[in-house]
């Protein structure tokens, strides 16, 4: 969930870890903190509250003047938010900035107090910065892999020693670090946006690597102390990709890119008619025996395992699963041979899912996986990958990542239904042409921005608010909730419509805002009814619709959207939903890029 920096080389390493943090803030924005070299000494900095907070105490400081320091911007887990509970924390000689949690960190402060360490945070974090100095004997790389295989949990760590001034050991578990290589000096970074302004070629760290940075080089060990060789990768972002181009807010931006991220996503994988995906002859081979399909995710990616499970039992009649990964990995569940499990991921770090990855490896199952992030760990521990090409996406609230996953699942179930022999060859090629002018379709949408804008202003002063549908729509009244609720505060609960009468229709009062989603063919003239019942009951509806599904009395406001594939809408009717919630969210004033109490990639149980 934070966000880690650091910096060693030619240059002011203050002005770098500033930059890296401001590229790094999505991931957390509780507190921030820096620690530099200076005068033979580690100069820590840290301050509760938005990098803004930590820019205004360094102003002038001419203590901060050092080619060498790491930064940290911090999503609190243990501790509330302020200045002694943020990172970076210290024990004589050692300093440490951490991203994820240590499990057994109560036993380890127990045995640290009693060798006489003194704790000043609430924090799990400090009890590694101790540890580290406990075992230090001279050698910081011998501290670093005593003191880890100590620890239980979840962490990436940039390290500095007093010592040391020009050095900066870095180490990863289950939490995401790369290694900058730029020519004028080296970095660490939790994501590829902090290093871009300085270079593109990096190394991705792996579980239990160990990295030593130096002006000069890195070498990175295992943790036998073993050197271990690793590929330079090239980032294929630039600055511009990750700035906001003119727009007020990343949102906004991103979901401005919907129709590019979606003709990236679809257009490589289909060439004259037909759909092509990676692994094709041998993820073929496993359509074609698959018993079942079961899709793990977490968030608004369980949202497009929902709306998959209905595509793909649907086109290709195999039986499909979905499961909140933070249950999935406890709920002991019963993989069998013949089993494809799917995960979804935007980061391909996501805790919960990747836990549940490994735990379906474990017991025998074949691991497909659809994410954004080249290299991650989801991806890298997958047997079969699926890029969504969504590129970099910094807003807290996902938008194009999410249009982007449902048209690979969208992709993903016409091949298996065709690889299964449960649609023919001009069916399969009537949906992919379906799923080919999606991009254009949702370019349409866009051009209506100020339609949305002016429905956000008749509901921005909601207090509570309910989203209805059936089926697929219903998937997607699941992510519209979601995205209001996470920006703008404003309650908002999601019912699928046909449950409205067995209880939750005694919340509907005199102008309660329903927003109605019926875009499914063989469903509108049910979810209609639903409509009318919460219209008896005199709330105030917005419905979105195909063109001239509902009749004008039907609800006080509809959007419609563009006729297509039913299978396929739910790519289209999602975006007014998006634009809806952001404008909402403007109009109450929230910070919509980070709304309060989230982060971007959860990499904490």
């Amino acid at each position: 969930m934070c966000g880690i920096v650091g910096f060693t080389g030619a240059g002011s390493a203050t002005d770098i870890l500033i930059r890296g943090l401001k590229k790094l803030e999505y991931r957390g924005y509780d507190s921030a903190g820096i620690a530099v070299f200076h005068d033979g000494d580690i100069r820590i900095v840290k301050a509760k509250g938005r990098l803004a907070n930590l820019e205004e105490k360094i102003k002038g400081d001419s203590t901060l003047t050092s080619t060498c320091g790491i930064g940290h911007t911090r999503w609190a887990t243990h501790g509330e938010p302020s200045d002694v509970n943020s990172h970076p924390h210290d024990s004589h000689r050692i300093t440490v900035v951490h991203n994820g949690i240590i499990e057994n960190y109560m036993r380890l402060k127990e045995f640290l107090t009693g060798k006489g360490y003194e704790f000043k945070s609430e924090t799990d974090t400090e009890v590694v910065a101790h540890l580290i100095d406990y075992y230090y004997k001279g050698d910081l790389l011998d501290a670093v892999i005593t003191a880890a295989g100590k620890l239980r949990g979840s962490y990436a760590l940039g390290i500095l020693c007093r010592d040391d001034p020009t050095r900066i050991v870095a180490l990863r578990k289950d939490s995401p670090l790369i290694v900058g290589l730029g020519k004028d000096g080296n970095f660490i970074a939790s994501d590829i946006p902090a290093i871009l302004e300085h270079t593109k070629d990096y190394y991705l760290l792996d579980e239990g690597d160990i990295a030593v940075l130096e002006p000069g080089g890195v070498t990175v060990y295992n943790m036998e102390r073993e050197i271990v060789q690793k590929e330079k990768l090239t980032a294929t972002w630039d600055v511009a990709a990750a700035e906001k181009g003119g727009y007020a807010h990343f949102m906004l931006k991103e979901i401005m890119e919907t129709p590019k991220v979606l003709a990236d996503t679809i257009n490589p994988r289909v060439e004259n008619g037909e759909i092509h995906l990676e692994h094709e002859a041998e993820l073929d081979e496993l359509f074609r025996s698959v018993k079942k399909v079961m899709i793990v995710a977490c968030g608004s990616a369980s949202h497009v395992g929902y709306a998959a499970k209905y595509v793909i039992e649907r086109l290709a009649r195999v039986p499909t699963e979905v499961d909140i990964a933070s249950e999935y990995r406890y709920r002991d569940p019963i993989v069998e041979p013949g089993d494809l499990v799917l995960v979804i991921s935007q980061s391909g770090e996501t805790a919960d899912t990747l836990a549940a990855l490994r735990l379906a490896k474990s017991r025998g199952a074949k691991v497909a996986c659809i994410v954004n992030v080249v290299g991650s760990s989801i991806a890298r521990e997958s047997d079969y990958v699926l890029y969504t090409w969504a590129g970099p996406e910094i807003a807290v609230a996902t938008t194009k990542a999410f249009s982007a996953q449902l048209a690979v699942i969208d992709l993903f179930a016409v091949r298996l239904a065709l690889v299964r022999g449960a649609i023919d060859e001009a069916h399969a090629r009537e949906l992919t042409a379906a799923i080919a002018a999606l991009p254009e379709q949702a370019k349409a949408l866009l051009a209506r921005e100020e339609e949305c804008k002016r429905l956000a202003a008749r509901y921005q002063n909601a207090k509570d608010l309910f989203f209805i549908g059936r089926g697929l729509d219903y998937a997607i009244a699941m992510e519209g909730s979601l995205k209001l609720k996470e920006i703008s505060y404003i309650h908002s609960e999601v019912y699928a419509a046909g449950e409205l009468k067995h209880g939750t229709i005694s919340l509907v009062v005199d102008d309660t805002p329903v927003i109605a989603i019926a875009t499914q063919s063989h469903l509108i003239e049910k979810t209609v009814s639903n409509i009318k019942e919460v219209k008896a009951r005199h709330a105030k509806v917005l419905a979105v619709c195909r063109e001239g599904a509902l009749d004008g009395d039907v609800a006080d406001d509809i959007f419609t959207i563009p006729d297509g594939e039913d299978l396929f809408v739910p790519s289209l009717d999602v975006i007014p939903l998006q634009l809806l919630s952001y404008y909402i969210a403007v109009l109450r004033g929230c910070d919509v890029d980070k709304p309060r109490n989230l982060a971007k990639s959860v990499t904490v149980e």
